[in-house]
Protein backbone atom coordinates (compact mmCIF):
# COMPACT_ATOMS: atom_id res chain seq x y z
CA UNK A 1 0.00 0.00 0.00
CA UNK A 2 3.03 2.73 0.21
CA UNK A 3 3.09 2.98 -3.38
CA UNK A 4 -0.18 4.44 -3.60
CA UNK A 5 -0.24 8.00 -3.77
CA UNK A 6 -3.89 10.13 -3.52
CA UNK A 7 -3.99 10.26 -7.56
CA UNK A 8 -2.70 6.66 -8.46
CA UNK A 9 -5.52 5.55 -5.98
CA UNK A 10 -8.25 7.83 -7.52
CA UNK A 11 -7.65 6.69 -10.88
CA UNK A 12 -7.04 2.95 -10.16
CA UNK A 13 -10.08 2.44 -7.25
CA UNK A 14 -12.84 4.72 -9.05
CA UNK A 15 -13.01 6.11 -5.55
CA UNK A 16 -13.74 9.52 -3.54
CA UNK A 17 -10.24 9.98 -1.68
CA UNK A 18 -10.44 11.62 1.85
CA UNK A 19 -8.19 14.14 3.49
CA UNK A 20 -6.76 12.39 6.70
CA UNK A 21 -8.09 15.64 8.58
CA UNK A 22 -11.32 15.84 7.49
CA UNK A 23 -11.62 12.73 8.64
CA UNK A 24 -10.33 12.97 12.16
CA UNK A 25 -12.39 16.15 12.57
CA UNK A 26 -15.35 14.40 11.86
CA UNK A 27 -14.93 11.13 13.62
CA UNK A 28 -13.48 13.61 16.85
CA UNK A 29 -10.35 11.93 16.03
CA UNK A 30 -11.54 8.52 16.31
CA UNK A 31 -12.94 9.35 20.09
CA UNK A 32 -14.09 6.25 21.75
CA UNK A 33 -17.34 7.73 22.40
CA UNK A 34 -17.39 7.53 18.50
CA UNK A 35 -16.79 3.58 18.55
CA UNK A 36 -19.50 1.98 16.62
CA UNK A 37 -17.72 -1.26 16.81
CA UNK A 38 -14.79 -3.72 16.13
CA UNK A 39 -14.21 -6.44 13.60
CA UNK A 40 -11.29 -8.94 11.90
CA UNK A 41 -10.18 -5.49 10.03
CA UNK A 42 -10.73 -3.22 12.94
CA UNK A 43 -12.55 -0.56 14.48
CA UNK A 44 -15.01 1.23 13.15
CA UNK A 45 -16.50 5.15 13.90
CA UNK A 46 -19.36 7.18 13.57
CA UNK A 47 -18.43 10.61 12.18
CA UNK A 48 -19.90 13.62 10.70
CA UNK A 49 -18.69 15.63 8.05
CA UNK A 50 -19.26 19.33 7.54
CA UNK A 51 -21.96 19.13 5.44
CA UNK A 52 -23.96 17.11 7.69
CA UNK A 53 -23.45 13.67 6.09
CA UNK A 54 -23.35 10.63 8.51
CA UNK A 55 -20.63 7.98 7.65
CA UNK A 56 -19.02 4.88 9.19
CA UNK A 57 -15.13 4.79 9.18
CA UNK A 58 -13.55 1.18 9.15
CA UNK A 59 -9.91 1.88 10.71
CA UNK A 60 -7.18 -0.86 9.76
CA UNK A 61 -5.90 -2.20 12.98
CA UNK A 62 -1.69 -2.89 13.30
CA UNK A 63 -2.87 -5.63 15.10
CA UNK A 64 -5.36 -6.66 12.41
CA UNK A 65 -5.93 -10.19 11.15
CA UNK A 66 -6.87 -8.88 7.79
CA UNK A 67 -3.96 -6.36 7.24
CA UNK A 68 -3.25 -4.41 3.74
CA UNK A 69 -4.17 -7.12 0.91
CA UNK A 70 -7.39 -7.25 2.36
CA UNK A 71 -7.90 -3.47 2.52
CA UNK A 72 -6.66 -2.93 -0.84
CA UNK A 73 -9.06 -6.23 -2.24
CA UNK A 74 -12.38 -4.44 -0.32
CA UNK A 75 -11.68 -1.08 -2.05
CA UNK A 76 -10.94 -2.42 -5.42
CA UNK A 77 -14.22 -4.37 -5.55
CA UNK A 78 -16.61 -2.37 -3.25
CA UNK A 79 -15.83 0.52 -5.29
CA UNK A 80 -16.96 -0.54 -8.38
CA UNK A 81 -20.16 -2.12 -7.13
CA UNK A 82 -23.79 -0.33 -6.65
CA UNK A 83 -26.73 -2.41 -4.86
CA UNK A 84 -29.39 -1.42 -2.93
CA UNK A 85 -28.47 -3.91 -0.78
CA UNK A 86 -24.36 -3.53 -0.34
CA UNK A 87 -23.32 -1.19 2.00
CA UNK A 88 -22.23 1.92 0.04
CA UNK A 89 -18.28 3.05 0.34
CA UNK A 90 -18.30 6.66 -0.18
CA UNK A 91 -14.06 6.86 -0.43
CA UNK A 92 -11.14 5.72 1.42
CA UNK A 93 -8.18 7.67 2.78
CA UNK A 94 -4.62 6.46 2.82
CA UNK A 95 -2.11 8.93 4.53
CA UNK A 96 1.28 7.60 5.83
CA UNK A 97 0.09 4.25 8.20
CA UNK A 98 -3.40 5.13 8.01
CA UNK A 99 -5.81 3.30 6.30
CA UNK A 100 -9.30 3.84 6.80
CA UNK A 101 -12.62 3.19 4.47
CA UNK A 102 -15.57 5.48 4.75
CA UNK A 103 -19.25 3.93 4.04
CA UNK A 104 -22.54 5.46 4.38
CA UNK A 105 -23.56 4.74 7.86
CA UNK A 106 -26.10 2.48 9.02
CA UNK A 107 -28.02 3.56 12.13
CA UNK A 108 -29.17 0.62 13.05
CA UNK A 109 -26.00 -1.07 13.31
CA UNK A 110 -25.49 -5.39 11.77
CA UNK A 111 -28.15 -7.93 12.29
CA UNK A 112 -26.22 -9.65 14.74
CA UNK A 113 -27.09 -6.33 16.77
CA UNK A 114 -31.05 -7.85 16.87
CA UNK A 115 -30.39 -11.16 16.03
CA UNK A 116 -28.77 -12.69 19.13
CA UNK A 117 -30.52 -10.07 21.68
CA UNK A 118 -33.84 -11.27 23.23
CA UNK A 119 -34.89 -7.82 23.90
CA UNK A 120 -34.15 -6.06 20.62
CA UNK A 121 -35.34 -9.00 18.71
CA UNK A 122 -38.37 -9.06 19.70
CA UNK A 123 -38.64 -5.44 17.55
CA UNK A 124 -38.47 -7.42 14.22
CA UNK A 125 -41.72 -9.00 13.34
CA UNK A 126 -41.51 -11.45 11.02
CA UNK A 127 -42.98 -9.45 7.91
CA UNK A 128 -39.11 -7.21 8.85
CA UNK A 129 -37.43 -10.75 9.06
CA UNK A 130 -38.40 -11.78 5.96
CA UNK A 131 -37.76 -8.80 4.47
CA UNK A 132 -34.41 -8.85 5.71
CA UNK A 133 -34.00 -12.89 4.19
CA UNK A 134 -34.91 -11.80 0.64
CA UNK A 135 -32.98 -8.50 0.79
CA UNK A 136 -29.73 -10.67 1.33
CA UNK A 137 -30.78 -13.08 -1.26
CA UNK A 138 -31.12 -10.20 -3.54
CA UNK A 139 -27.66 -8.88 -3.07
CA UNK A 140 -25.87 -11.87 -3.41
CA UNK A 141 -27.38 -12.50 -6.46
CA UNK A 142 -25.94 -9.28 -7.44
CA UNK A 143 -22.62 -10.34 -6.39
CA UNK A 144 -22.63 -13.76 -8.29
CA UNK A 145 -24.58 -13.24 -11.61
CA UNK A 146 -25.03 -9.11 -12.32
CA UNK A 147 -21.94 -7.49 -11.12
CA UNK A 148 -19.60 -6.26 -13.17
CA UNK A 149 -17.00 -8.30 -11.14
CA UNK A 150 -18.70 -11.20 -10.34
CA UNK A 151 -17.96 -12.25 -6.77
CA UNK A 152 -17.70 -14.91 -3.95
CA UNK A 153 -18.17 -13.04 -0.90
CA UNK A 154 -16.46 -15.69 1.59
CA UNK A 155 -17.58 -14.23 4.84
CA UNK A 156 -21.38 -13.46 4.51
CA UNK A 157 -22.85 -13.61 8.32
CA UNK A 158 -25.06 -11.59 10.23
CA UNK A 159 -22.51 -9.42 12.09
CA UNK A 160 -21.84 -8.59 8.09
CA UNK A 161 -25.30 -7.45 7.44
CA UNK A 162 -25.94 -3.84 8.07
CA UNK A 163 -29.33 -2.59 8.72
CA UNK A 164 -30.33 0.92 7.48
CA UNK A 165 -33.01 3.26 9.23
CA UNK A 166 -36.15 1.39 7.13
CA UNK A 167 -34.05 -2.08 8.32
CA UNK A 168 -33.03 -2.81 4.88
CA UNK A 169 -30.31 -4.90 4.89
CA UNK A 170 -27.01 -4.46 3.29
CA UNK A 171 -24.12 -6.84 2.65
CA UNK A 172 -20.82 -5.40 4.02
CA UNK A 173 -17.11 -6.36 4.32
CA UNK A 174 -15.64 -7.78 1.20
CA UNK A 175 -11.89 -7.72 2.51
CA UNK A 176 -12.06 -11.86 2.22
CA UNK A 177 -13.99 -11.38 -1.03
CA UNK A 178 -12.95 -13.13 -4.65
CA UNK A 179 -14.04 -12.50 -8.13
CA UNK A 180 -14.24 -15.43 -10.25
CA UNK A 181 -14.95 -16.09 -14.01
CA UNK A 182 -18.25 -17.43 -15.51
CA UNK A 183 -17.87 -20.89 -15.52
CA UNK A 184 -18.16 -21.00 -11.69
CA UNK A 185 -15.54 -23.63 -11.03
CA UNK A 186 -14.60 -24.21 -7.53
CA UNK A 187 -11.19 -22.26 -6.38
CA UNK A 188 -8.55 -23.82 -3.59
CA UNK A 189 -6.88 -21.52 -1.53
CA UNK A 190 -3.72 -22.15 0.80
CA UNK A 191 -5.23 -19.74 3.44
CA UNK A 192 -8.47 -20.49 4.92
CA UNK A 193 -10.23 -17.94 6.41
CA UNK A 194 -13.35 -17.30 7.47
CA UNK A 195 -15.82 -17.73 10.57
CA UNK A 196 -16.71 -20.58 12.94
CA UNK A 197 -20.26 -21.81 12.20
CA UNK A 198 -20.64 -20.30 8.72
CA UNK A 199 -18.11 -22.39 6.26
CA UNK A 200 -19.15 -25.21 4.51
CA UNK A 201 -17.21 -28.42 4.39
CA UNK A 202 -15.62 -28.32 1.52
CA UNK A 203 -14.16 -24.79 2.26
CA UNK A 204 -13.13 -25.67 5.94
CA UNK A 205 -11.26 -29.14 5.04
CA UNK A 206 -10.20 -28.59 1.33
CA UNK A 207 -9.80 -25.25 1.01
CA UNK A 208 -12.36 -25.37 -2.06
CA UNK A 209 -14.39 -22.09 -2.23
CA UNK A 210 -17.22 -20.82 -4.87
CA UNK A 211 -20.29 -19.56 -5.40
CA UNK A 212 -22.18 -22.45 -3.33
CA UNK A 213 -19.88 -21.45 -0.57
CA UNK A 214 -21.66 -17.87 0.13
CA UNK A 215 -25.04 -20.25 -0.45
CA UNK A 216 -23.73 -22.21 2.34
CA UNK A 217 -23.35 -19.03 4.67
CA UNK A 218 -27.08 -17.84 3.09
CA UNK A 219 -28.58 -21.04 4.68
CA UNK A 220 -26.89 -20.82 8.14
CA UNK A 221 -28.17 -16.73 8.20
CA UNK A 222 -31.94 -18.09 7.16
CA UNK A 223 -32.03 -20.46 10.31
CA UNK A 224 -30.29 -18.11 12.57
CA UNK A 225 -33.10 -15.54 11.75
CA UNK A 226 -36.00 -17.38 11.93
CA UNK A 227 -34.55 -19.31 15.19
CA UNK A 228 -32.69 -16.39 16.86
CA UNK A 229 -30.16 -18.36 17.94
CA UNK A 230 -26.49 -19.16 16.92
CA UNK A 231 -25.37 -21.85 14.81
CA UNK A 232 -21.95 -22.04 16.60
CA UNK A 233 -22.23 -22.79 20.52
CA UNK A 234 -25.97 -23.87 19.65
CA UNK A 235 -26.78 -27.19 22.37
CA UNK A 236 -29.41 -29.62 23.06
CA UNK A 237 -29.64 -31.57 25.90
CA UNK A 238 -25.94 -32.89 25.24
CA UNK A 239 -27.06 -34.50 21.77
CA UNK A 240 -24.39 -32.32 20.11
CA UNK A 241 -26.68 -30.94 17.56
CA UNK A 242 -25.37 -27.45 16.48
CA UNK A 243 -28.08 -25.44 15.52
CA UNK A 244 -28.01 -27.12 11.78
CA UNK A 245 -28.29 -30.38 13.08
CA UNK A 246 -30.98 -29.19 15.28
CA UNK A 247 -33.12 -27.82 12.53
CA UNK A 248 -32.38 -31.35 10.49
CA UNK A 249 -33.87 -33.62 13.31
CA UNK A 250 -36.92 -31.50 13.29
CA UNK A 251 -37.14 -31.80 9.95
CA UNK A 252 -36.85 -35.67 10.14
CA UNK A 253 -39.34 -35.35 12.58
CA UNK A 254 -41.84 -33.73 10.56
CA UNK A 255 -41.39 -30.90 13.36
CA UNK A 256 -39.99 -27.94 11.48
CA UNK A 257 -41.89 -25.04 12.61
CA UNK A 258 -40.58 -26.43 16.65
CA UNK A 259 -37.72 -23.85 15.18
CA UNK A 260 -39.63 -20.50 15.16
CA UNK A 261 -38.49 -18.18 17.32
CA UNK A 262 -41.43 -17.98 20.06
CA UNK A 263 -41.38 -13.85 19.53
CA UNK A 264 -43.09 -14.65 15.80
CA UNK A 265 -45.88 -16.41 16.99
CA UNK A 266 -48.21 -13.94 16.55
CA UNK A 267 -46.17 -12.28 13.06
CA UNK A 268 -45.73 -14.89 11.83
CA UNK A 269 -47.60 -17.00 8.43
CA UNK A 270 -46.60 -20.46 8.95
CA UNK A 271 -46.32 -21.09 5.23
CA UNK A 272 -43.90 -18.48 4.45
CA UNK A 273 -41.96 -19.39 7.59
CA UNK A 274 -41.92 -23.35 6.47
CA UNK A 275 -40.34 -22.40 3.09
CA UNK A 276 -37.94 -20.30 4.91
CA UNK A 277 -36.91 -23.10 6.94
CA UNK A 278 -37.13 -25.53 3.78
CA UNK A 279 -34.62 -23.18 1.67
CA UNK A 280 -32.38 -22.83 4.52
CA UNK A 281 -31.75 -26.48 4.72
CA UNK A 282 -31.20 -26.75 0.73
CA UNK A 283 -28.58 -23.93 1.43
CA UNK A 284 -26.99 -25.56 3.95
CA UNK A 285 -26.50 -29.43 2.59
CA UNK A 286 -23.18 -31.13 2.52
CA UNK A 287 -22.21 -31.45 -1.14
CA UNK A 288 -21.97 -27.92 -3.32
CA UNK A 289 -23.71 -29.53 -6.11
CA UNK A 290 -26.40 -30.49 -4.14
CA UNK A 291 -27.45 -27.22 -3.04
CA UNK A 292 -29.09 -24.56 -5.42
CA UNK A 293 -27.34 -21.53 -7.03
CA UNK A 294 -28.56 -17.82 -5.87
CA UNK A 295 -30.96 -17.14 -8.53
CA UNK A 296 -32.72 -20.23 -7.39
CA UNK A 297 -32.94 -19.24 -3.98
CA UNK A 298 -34.19 -16.17 -5.06
CA UNK A 299 -36.88 -17.80 -6.80
CA UNK A 300 -37.60 -20.49 -4.19
CA UNK A 301 -37.94 -17.89 -1.64
CA UNK A 302 -40.81 -15.16 -3.25
CA UNK A 303 -42.63 -18.03 -5.24
CA UNK A 304 -44.46 -21.02 -4.53
CA UNK A 305 -42.03 -23.07 -7.13
CA UNK A 306 -41.07 -26.79 -5.85
CA UNK A 307 -38.77 -27.22 -3.04
CA UNK A 308 -37.26 -30.65 -3.51
CA UNK A 309 -36.15 -32.30 -0.37
CA UNK A 310 -33.14 -31.16 1.47
CA UNK A 311 -30.18 -34.03 2.40
CA UNK A 312 -28.74 -33.79 5.40
CA UNK A 313 -26.54 -30.47 6.30
CA UNK A 314 -22.58 -30.64 6.43
CA UNK A 315 -21.04 -29.48 10.16
CA UNK A 316 -24.59 -30.54 11.99
CA UNK A 317 -22.63 -31.56 14.78
CA UNK A 318 -19.86 -30.30 17.45
CA UNK A 319 -16.74 -31.61 16.10
CA UNK A 320 -13.61 -31.08 14.79
CA UNK A 321 -13.32 -31.27 10.36
CA UNK A 322 -10.04 -32.22 10.42
CA UNK A 323 -9.96 -34.92 13.33
CA UNK A 324 -13.05 -35.83 10.93
CA UNK A 325 -11.25 -36.05 7.99
CA UNK A 326 -8.98 -38.52 9.30
CA UNK A 327 -11.62 -40.61 10.40
CA UNK A 328 -12.81 -40.61 7.02
CA UNK A 329 -9.81 -42.13 5.57
CA UNK A 330 -10.70 -44.99 7.83
CA UNK A 331 -14.02 -45.51 7.87
CA UNK A 332 -15.29 -45.95 4.15
CA UNK A 333 -19.14 -44.92 5.08
CA UNK A 334 -18.27 -41.99 6.89
CA UNK A 335 -20.59 -38.74 6.09
CA UNK A 336 -18.82 -35.26 6.88
CA UNK A 337 -22.35 -34.42 8.27
CA UNK A 338 -20.65 -35.42 11.55
CA UNK A 339 -17.98 -32.11 11.68
CA UNK A 340 -18.03 -28.52 12.53
CA UNK A 341 -15.70 -25.92 11.34
CA UNK A 342 -12.26 -25.24 12.96
CA UNK A 343 -10.15 -22.84 10.67
CA UNK A 344 -6.51 -21.94 10.03
CA UNK A 345 -7.51 -17.89 10.52
CA UNK A 346 -10.96 -17.89 12.13
CA UNK A 347 -11.85 -13.91 12.33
Amino acid sequence: MKDYDKDSAMEEMELTIFDLVIVKNATNNFSRNNKLGEGGFGPVFKGTLLDGQEIAVKRLSETSRQGREEFKNEVKLIAKLQHRNLVKLLGCCIEGEEKLLIYEYMPNKSLDFFTFDKTRWKLLDWHRRFHIIEGIARGLLYLHQDSRLRIIHRDLKVSNILLDSDMNPKISDFGLARTFGREQSPTNTNRVVGTYGYMPPEYAINGLFSVKSDVFNFGVIILEIVSGKRNRGFSLGGLGHNLLGYAWRLWVKGRPLELIDKSLYDSCGPSQVLRCIHVGLLCVQQLPEDRPNTSTVVLMLVSDTFLPQPKQPGFCTERNPYEAESSSRKESNYSGNEITTTIIDPR
